[in-house]
């Protein structure tokens, strides 16, 4: 019963939806000189906080390491996969705001 109320409801939203879909694009808006300095401030705040965390992933392993030199092969992988995982944040923001911002 619950699904079936679901499916009604998000019919009910996109049949609602389907007239602001439908409307044209406002001409240029008020704030749209605001639009690359928001994109500036969201890729700094983006970067700075993926380089924290690069920082605390780097320190654990460290500390890790200092603590059990032989578990060296297990927790290098896990550091570099981390790694290109948080930077790959950085680098997803950085095309999402290239991406919305042209």
């Amino acid at each position: 019963m619950k699904k079936l109320q679901y499916l009604f409801m998000s019919l009910a939203a996109l049949l609602f939806a389907t007239p602001a879909f439908a409307q044209g694009a406002a001409a240029a808006s008020p704030g749209a000189q605001w639009v690359p300095l928001a994109a500036g401030l969201g890729m700094a705040l983006a970067a700075g906080l993926c380089g924290l965390g690069q920082g605390k992933a780097t320190a654990s392993a460290t500390e890790a390491l200092a603590r059990n030199p032989g578990a060296r092969p297990g927790i290098f992988i896990f550091l570099i996969l981390g790694l290109a995982f948080i930077e790959s944040l950085a680098l997803f923001t950085f095309v999402i705001i290239f991406l919305k911002v042209q």
